[in-house]
């Protein structure tokens, strides 16, 4: 047990030996094999803490201008309540439920995300002029994901 014990701290001997030599040649990865043990070290930059708050400050003001733009505007979007498939007709060969420019109005159909092979009926919450159509016919929707903006009377 005891020969065990010195095995292990010489061990940990090594691998602070290791360690120190990857600070010292500033090294990100190590691999050592030895007497048919292999050891491999990895060190990953963290970022620091300044750095983090400003990317998250920046995107998060970007976001909040971006409310305000709209908000300035008038405008509201019509957001996707389930993750799916986005249709701008009832079928193919159909013309689509709303246009750049129509007038739309609470309960008015705008679009239909298939969702698990079912069909849904995605119905306004807003009444105005649609501005623009934020999603191609046939993609891949996520939850929440903006598909409208209308400008609001």
């Amino acid at each position: 047990m005891e020969k065990e014990r010195k095995k292990r701290s010489l061990s940990l001997g090594k691998l602070k030996k290791f360690i120190d030599f990857m600070k010292e040649n500033d090294l990100c990865e190590l691999e050592v094999e030895e007497d048919g043990k292999r050891i491999r070290m990895k060190k990953f930059p963290r970022p620091s803490l300044t750095e983090s708050k400003e990317v998250f400050f920046t995107e998060k003001e970007k976001e909040e201008k971006k409310e305000e733009k709209k908000q300035k505007e008038g405008l509201r979007e019509i957001k996707s309540p389930m993750v799916g498939t986005f249709y701008r007709a009832p079928n193919p060969g159909a013309k689509p439920f709303v246009e750049v420019d129509d007038e739309i109005k609470p309960g008015d159909v705008v679009c239909i995300i298939e969702a698990m092979k079912l069909m849904n009926e995605i119905k306004s919450e807003v009444s105005g002029k649609i501005v623009e159509i934020l999603v191609e016919n046939g993609e891949p929707v996520e939850y929440g994901q903006p598909l409208f903006l209308v400008k609001c009377n």
